[in-house]
């Protein structure tokens, strides 16, 4: 009987879990919107940066720690906020509508925020879920197939079949396309140094522009090799250079020169 008390326990555990952590993280993130509320932006950004870093990710929450970003300043990381909330809801169109405003109101190009074409391919294909709909094309296509090989008499089902068939192989592309583009990364301080290796006393070669997203060619710990907009190759601190296709890691120490 102990047994059978146990399982039961250990279900109902593992049921409930999920609904319980889901209810600490909406606390924790109405915590921290009362706490952006009041002026308290530090704070509610740490809040945003433990939930995201967790695990709970959404386009609002990336939406409102923008918001706490741009309050207290901080451009940059409040663009790769936008651009983080844009990958994770293509379709949400007051993001867009932001993110154009703030690169705006940062003189950037929108080249500089889109350095990879293939990226957009992939942010369509999330946005209208193409590729189910390739799939879904394909599957119509094998019926269609077969149904021709059943029944010979079904003078349609030949050219439904390889009209499916293209259909799916061209809606195909964008999200196959999108799985080549590389990752890329928002500058998010202002006079961010590029340096030529990947330590915090190597030489400058350049300062990266606040806001700019960059394709990342290597990463190697806390340091991300990466390419700016004039085509100079180097290394930048993670702390200076957030990447796009990662939830953000857990607060680190900002490289000291000399150390």
């Amino acid at each position: 009987m102990t047994r059978w008390r146990l399982l039961v326990v250990l279900g109902a555990l593992a049921i409930l879990s999920p609904a319980l952590a889901a209810e600490t993280s909406d606390e924790r993130f109405d915590e921290a919107n009362d706490l952006a509320l009041t002026g308290d932006y530090p704070k509610a950004i740490a809040i945003y940066r433990e939930l995201a870093a967790s695990g709970h990710e959404s386009a609002s929450l990336y939406w409102n720690w923008a918001q706490a970003a741009s309050a207290r300043g901080a451009q940059g990381e409040a663009l790769w906020a936008l651009l983080h909330a844009r990958e994770l809801d293509p379709g949400d169109r007051a993001v867009r509508r932001d993110v154009e405003t703030l690169r705006e109101s940062m003189n950037l190009d929108p080249a500089e925020i889109a350095p990879e074409p293939l990226a957009g391919a992939a942010r369509l294909a999330r946005r209208y879920r193409l590729d189910v709909v390739a799939v879904l094309l394909l599957t119509l296509s094998l019926l269609a197939h077969a149904i021709a090989r059943l029944r010979p008499g079904s003078w349609w089902a030949v050219p439904a079949a390889w009209a499916a068939l293209g259909l799916g192989l061209l809606v195909a592309a964008a999200p196959v396309a999108g799985m080549l583009a590389r990752s890329t990364g928002t500058v998010i301080r202002r006079g961010a140094p590029l340096l030529d290796a990947a330590s915090p006393s190597a030489e400058a070669i350049g300062a990266l522009r606040e806001g700019e997203v960059v394709p990342i060619l290597e990463p190697s710990g806390d340091w991300l090799r990466i390419e700016d907009a004039s085509g100079a190759r180097g290394w930048a601190h993670v702390s200076d250079v957030r990447r796009l296709d990662v939830p953000p890691p857990g607060p680190s120490p900002a490289p000291q020169p000399g150390s």
